[in-house]
């Protein structure tokens, strides 16, 4: 985790550092719309769009694994239930837990 947010620091200063150095003024079209921009604002605007869509791409997995986890969760409460009414079952005196009290 560490290094992927060194990672993320590097590479938000390199592009810091070429954005500072192209200061000019562009022409910006797209489709029948232009307009004039700093090059800094195209620079922050394209990094946004790549967060925002890498974000949007990992939303399914994310909610994937969360509804896999809760099916996990809940397997294991009716297995632990389920330990529970075979061990009343077995009238035999349950073994002290490891590391109690003797």
């Amino acid at each position: 985790m560490k290094a992927v947010l060194l990672v993320l620091v590097v590479l938000l200063a390199l592009v810091a550092t070429f954005a500072v150095q192209n200061p000019g003024v562009i022409v910006v079209r797209f489709l029948t719309f232009s307009g004039y921009t700093s090059l800094l604002v195209v620079i922050v605007a394209g990094i946004g769009a790549g967060v925002l869509g890498s974000g949007l791409a990992g939303l399914p997995g994310f909610f994937r694994r969360r509804s896999e986890a809760a099916a996990a969760s809940r397997r294991i409460r009716e297995l632990e239930a389920e330990v529970g009414v075979l061990k009343g079952k077995s009238g035999a005196p349950t073994p002290p837990a490891p590391g109690g009290t003797p």
